[in-house]
C-alpha cells in the first residue's frame, strides 16, 4: 500500500509526502478558519462600495457612504482654526517687538508652532527644513546674523509680506547690481582686478598686484553700495564682502560672474493682498517671522 492510501484516525489520506518516514496528512481547514476566511472576503467586498475603492481615469468611486479622508481632515483643520481664532486674531495685530519679549505665553507659543508649520509648506523649498539655506545658491541662510533688509522682527516680517525685488508688491525691497561686462562698464581686465581685490578684503588668497590696480576701480564703482570698507549696507541689499558668508559663492570664478553679469535674487510677497492663490494672512506673515527671528539670526 503506498502512502496515499494510508488513512489517518479521522479517515483522511495522506498527501503522498513523506520526509523521514514523517507522513504528511491531508487534513481539511478547522470549519471556524474556512467560515472566517469567507466572512473576510464579504466584508471587503462591501468595504469597497461603501467606501472610496475602485481607482477610475482621473478618481476614484466615492462609496455609498460618502466618506472623504479630505473631508475629514478639512474639518479637523476648521476646528482647530475655530479654537484658536482668538489667538489668531490678536497676532494680527500684535506688537511684534513686544511678542518676542514675552517668549513662553501662549501667544508667543502659537506663533512659533503655528509659524513653524508655514515655514515647512511654504519657505522651506528655498532656506531648507531649518533655515539653513543652500549655500552658493542665491537662498540665505537664516540662522546667523548676516542679514540683507534687516533682521528684526519688524523687518523680516515686512520682507516676507513684501518680499524682493518682485513685481506682485509695490511695496517690495528693491535694489540692481549693475552688470558691469555685460553691459561694457567695465573690461575683462577690470574686471578681474576687482575680483582679487574682493579676494583681498575678504581675506581669500589674491594677486596682490591685480588686487592693488583693483582697489581704485572697486571704489569707483562698488563702494556706493558695498561702502569702501566693504562691509555693505544691508538696507540696500548689498551684502558685505569682507567675511565668509556668500549667497552665489565667493571663488574667483563664481565672482567674476556676479560682477560680469549681476545678480537679481527674486523672493515672493507673501501677503495675501498680493496672492490671491496660495498667499498668508496677516496673522501668519506675523507667526512665520516669529518663527524666523526665533531660529537664532534675528536681530
Amino acid at each position: 500500500m503506498n502512502g496515499k492510501d494510508k488513512k489517518s484516525a479521522e479517515g483522511h489520506g495522506t498527501t503522498g509526502h513523506s520526509w523521514d518516514g514523517i507522513e504528511e496528512w491531508n487534513n481539511p481547514l478547522p470549519r471556524w478558519w474556512v467560515w472566517t476566511f469567507y466572512a473576510t472576503c464579504l466584508w471587503g467586498l462591501a468595504y469597497t462600495v461603501a467606501y472610496p475603492a475602485w481607482p477610475l481615469i482621473d478618481r476614484a468611486t466615492a462609496g455609498l457612504l460618502g466618506f472623504s479622508s479630505r473631508a475629514q481632515v478639512a474639518e479637523r483643520i476648521a476646528e482647530a482654526e475655530a479654537r484658536n481664532a482668538g489667538l489668531a486674531e490678536r497676532l494680527t495685530e500684535a506688537d511684534l517687538s513686544a511678542l518676542i519679549a514675552d517668549a513662553g505665553s501662549d501667544l508667543h507659543n502659537y506663533a512659533v508652532n503655528g509659524g513653524a508649520a508655514i515655514f515647512r509648506n511654504n519657505c522651506s523649498q528655498c532656506h531648507g527644513a531649518g533655515g539653513a539655506g543652500v549655500q552658493a545658491s542665491g537662498y540665505p541662510n537664516l540662522l546667523d546674523d548676516a542679514w540683507l533688509w534687516g533682521g528684526t522682527i519688524e523687518e523680516i516680517a515686512y520682507t516676507v509680506a513684501h518680499g524682493i525685488r518682485n513685481e506682485q508688491s509695490p511695496d517690495t525691497h528693491w535694489s540692481e547690481m549693475p552688470a558691469f561686462g555685460r553691459d561694457g562698464l567695465l573690461s575683462d581686465a577690470e574686471i578681474g582686478q576687482v575680483v582679487q581685490y574682493v579676494l583681498r578684503i575678504s581675506g581669500q588668497n589674491h594677486n596682490a598686484a591685480l588686487a592693488a590696480s583693483g582697489a581704485a576701480i572697486y571704489i569707483d564703482q562698488c563702494s556706493a553700495c558695498h561702502l569702501e570698507d566693504g562691509s555693505g549696507d544691508p538696507f540696500q541689499g548689498a551684502p558685505n564682502l569682507t567675511d565668509a558668508i556668500w549667497l552665489y559663492g565667493g571663488d574667483s570664478e563664481t565672482l567674476t560672474e556676479t560682477i560680469t553679469n549681476a545678480r537679481f535674487g527674486v523672493m515672493p510677497a507673501w501677503l495675501e493682498d498680493y496672492r490671491p492663490a496660495g498667499g498668508l494672512s496677516q496673522s501668519e506673515v506675523n507667526a512665520v517671522s516669529v518663527y524666523v527671528h526665533t531660529r537664532g539670526g534675528g536681530q
